[in-house]
């Protein structure tokens, strides 16, 4: 039976949180590497893998920590869940209320939301049911969703304004409450593509069972690369009829990046635990501690910096403290695409920083 604490488990959540926080904070998004930065639309680039390795990550937790009620459905397990969606859920809300507060306008989803639905629902389901009949709800989640998609839209159903999931929620939430980064009301977390993220967590869950239930680490490890290989290549063929999309959360998408975290996950086991190199991931077991936690606070820190902290430059040019940091200090030290870089590296440091001491102090801030 492998560890009950998985070491690796930390670094790749400390990885993602890290690769989270670069890519939401280039000094401009006019000047962004292109791996950096998400699809378009349809497609997958190594951003498009942070939110799903996430939600991955906290089904293999899920394994873990609800063994305290033998993973089973318990009153005080429920209690438990029901109390971290409500607060998840708020927190989201909160944050995208600030610092506006202006309701009318709110939107009501994001990606807290989007954790706080997919953890809840996974995790009832999880207590209450078999691997078995867990295997067949995923099952019925991504091939549902397939046949919503496909059925539920008009001409190109999986384009961005004829899909589906953008009517329902229109619908539902109406244009004022919705995600309009897309240059049209369309929210990537919103409630109907929520759905098939929830078989992303119970994909971690199962897999947190099949580490743990393994006679020792090589072992977890070959099934890692086994189930790895054959959920992102399922997922990878899925894709020529299904289109990998992370706005959507396609099921094809579902398959291909939790193949890619499972295969990650064997690499980090096989690093840490076969071959004992250890010492390079502490900066990222840090990260990893607190992660909901740094989640929120850079994006207070960033919508802080950007709407209530102004600049005047030499030019008489209002400037937002952040566009401010960049262009008078980033761009004359590496210029436009590099000091963008260097700024988003800068915030991984500041904020590893801030993850450091609270490791320090023993301060593990849990919902």
């Amino acid at each position: 039976m492998v560890a009950k604490r998985l070491i690796a488990l930390d670094v790749l959540r400390g990885l993602t949180i890290a690769l989270m926080i670069m890519v939401n904070n280039p000094g401009s998004w006019s000047y962004v590497y292109p791996p950096l930065l998400h699809s378009k639309w349809h497609g997958c680039t190594p951003t498009d893998l942070v939110f799903p390795f996430f939600l991955f990550i906290v089904g293999v937790s899920m394994w873990y920590s609800f063994k305290k009620y033998g993973n089973g459905l318990t009153k005080k397990g429920l209690l438990k869940v029901l109390k971290r969606f409500s607060i998840i859920f708020l927190l989201g809300l909160f944050l995208n209320a600030y610092p506006k507060f202006n309701f009318e306008h709110i939107r009501v989803f994001g990606v807290l939301q989007r954790i706080a639905i997919a953890y809840g629902i996974a995790a009832i389901f999880c207590m209450q049911f078999s691997v078995r009949y867990l295997l067949v709800i995923c099952g019925l989640i991504l091939g549902g969703y397939w046949a919503l998609l496909y059925f539920g839209g008009t001409g190109d159903v999986y384009s961005l304004g004829a899909n589906i999931a953008r009517k329902v929620d229109l619908f539902i939430l109406g244009e004022n409450h919705i995600y309009k980064g897309f240059g049209i009301p369309f929210d990537p977390e919103g409630l109907v593509s929520s759905i098939p993220s929830i078989a992303t967590v119970i994909l971690g869950y199962l897999t947190g069972r099949l580490i743990e239930r393994s006679n020792n680490v090589l072992k977890a490890i070959k099934k890692l690369i086994i189930f790895g290989l054959a959920s992102g290549v399922l997922g990878w063929f899925w894709g020529y009829l299904l289109p990998i999309n992370k706005p959507l959360w396609t099921s094809s998408y579902v398959l291909y990046t939790a193949g890619w975290a499972m295969l990650i996950l064997a690499l980090l086991l096989w690093i840490i635990d076969v071959k004992g190199l250890k010492k390079w991931a502490n900066p990222f077991i840090h990260f990893g501690t607190n992660p909901l936690f740094i989640f929120i606070f850079s994006g207070i820190y960033a919508k802080t910096i950007i709407y209530l902290v102004k600049f005047t430059n030499s030019d008489g040019e209002i400037l937002t403290g952040y566009s401010y940091l960049y262009k008078n200090i980033f761009v004359p030290i590496a210029g436009n695409m590099n000091g963008s870089l260097l700024f988003a590296v800068t915030h991984i440091i500041f904020f590893w920083w801030l993850t450091y001491i609270l490791y320090r102090k023993k301060i593990f801030i849990k919902i």
